[in-house]
């Protein structure tokens, strides 16, 4: 731990955020409307610190013809300030395309339309970022026994710099997740990669790929390599008989509903259970139904036809991957039999899911102060901020990582909006800003006349 000195006096940032990707833009974004309602001495001062050396959000995944799984509504601000000028109205207005979305009658965008959505939001507040900057560590700096500040140190071209904070806010994203025991290589993929490895093969003629998977971005990825390819033969595996449509249906939905926040954290962990698996079809393994029909017509055509290059290993896993410079061979196990297909192929891509990047890696000696449940996992209060012990003043809110104690909605775009206005206000009722600090001294001094 670092001990402050008397007469230290370094700049306090309000807030530090760490990871800078669609939930801390829409927090940014929402420091800068509640900043601009204020005074000069009531606003929260805030940087934010991502290690890409610019914005992007699974451009790997970025298909031409994807589509969001959310309402345009669900943007970066909406549900929690309509009136936003960072809205996705907004942005298709600077684009020149409001009147042509109104007229495509479709609450769903393509997914390189949001991102370019995301993009134009992030550059709105690009003063308060600092791309190329990686945090390595957060030290907490003891006074009196007591941690009213953090120390964040930033890596970047330019060396080690330390960052003092009241607050933090984590949302460092998601993870690639591979099948167990396989590893990312020159032929084995995950989906994440898909489009900038894609380009690697335009000079070859592949002639199969192999896609290892249940969900959207697998059938996505099929059809995109069997459109891509057209001499290819591409090959699903996965362990249920077929692709299950994903339910988005107005009821089931309410799943992703504020309020069903509320619900979830208070609910008993059995019912926490229950609700995962019964609402765990409106996202988890699921496939828009449009997509599968159109899988199925394109197989059955090709059996009318006899030029078969869209196959479906159903009811199987991927077992083993042997690769070589020029190809890669996949062990693929029957479920039912045992048997094993031996596929040799170009590359096999693993559309395999993601997993929430672990807030302690980065949270260094910070972590030590962050309590856990009787399963290990991080105890998170109702405004996403983790329950430390009492040494630790300061606030470390989590967007992302929380699916446990808040939900389904943890790493996705659903709640965003609310999340960051509610993480706003814990700060702002805590007191936990320099606004705060003068309004407690300003309280101190008038005890202190009292007396």
């Amino acid at each position: 731990m670092s001990q402050v000195l008397p007469g230290d006096a370094p700049l306090v940032h309000d807030l530090i955020g760490i990871g800078f990707g669609p939930s801390n833009v829409a927090m940014a974004i929402a420091l800068r409307e509640h900043n601009a309602g204020v005074g000069p001495g009531e606003a929260v001062t805030a940087h934010f610190f991502e290690q890409q050396p610019s914005f992007g959000w699974h451009r790997g995944m970025l298909i031409d013809d994807a589509t969001m799984q959310v309402s345009f509504l669900k943007d970066l601000v909406t549900l929690r300030n309509p009136a936003s000028r960072y809205s996705f109205l907004c942005y298709l207005k600077s684009r020149g395309r409001l009147i042509d979305y109104v007229n495509h009658k479709n609450l769903f965008p393509l997914r390189v339309e949001f991102h370019d959505y995301f993009e134009w939001a992030a550059a709105q507040v690009d003063d308060m970022v600092s791309y190329g900057h990686e945090v390595v560590g957060v030290t907490p700096v003891v006074r009196d026994g007591l941690i009213e500040h953090l120390d964040v140190t930033v890596r970047s071209g330019e060396g080690l710099a330390v960052h003092r904070a009241r607050n933090l806010v984590v949302a460092t994203g998601l993870r690639p997740v591979m099948p167990e025991g396989v590893e990312r290589g020159d032929r084995v993929w995950h989906n994440s990669e898909l489009l900038t490895r894609a380009d690697e093969l335009e000079t070859t003629s592949p002639s199969r790929f192999v896609v290892v998977g249940a969900g959207q971005s697998a059938a996505e990825n099929v059809a995109y390599l069997h459109r891509r390819f057209p001499d290819a033969e591409v090959c699903a595996v996965f362990s249920r008989y077929g692709y299950s449509p994903a339910d988005d249906s107005s009821f089931a939905n309410r799943i992703f509903d504020p309020a069903a926040v509320d619900e979830y954290f208070a609910a008993p962990e059995d019912v926490k259970r229950r609700l995962l698996d019964y609402h765990g079809n409106t996202n988890y393994s699921v496939v828009d139904i449009d997509l599968i029909q159109s899988l199925y017509r394109q197989m059955y055509q090709e059996k009318v036809t006899g030029t078969e290059r869209l196959r479906f290993v159903n009811v199987s896993r991927l077992t083993g991957v042997e690769e070589t410079p020029d190809a890669v061979r996949a062990t693929v196990t029957s479920l039912v039999t045992g048997e094993e297909t031996l596929l040799d192929a170009d590359v096999v891509l693993c559309a395999t899911g993601y997993s929430p990047a672990d807030p302690f890696a980065v949270l260094g000696e910070a972590a030590d102060h962050c309590l856990r449940d009787d399963q290990g996992r991080v105890r998170v209060e109702r405004d996403y901020r983790v329950t430390t012990d009492p040494a630790l003043r300061c606030g470390i809110y989590l967007q992302g990582g929380t699916e446990h104690t808040h939900g389904i909605t943890s790493s996705l775009l659903s709640n965003t909006a609310v999340r960051v206005g509610e993480i706003l206000d814990s700060l702002l009722e805590r007191g936990l800003t320099s606004a705060g600090d003068g309004a407690r001294t300003a309280a101190d001094g008038a005890g202190s006349a009292a007396r």
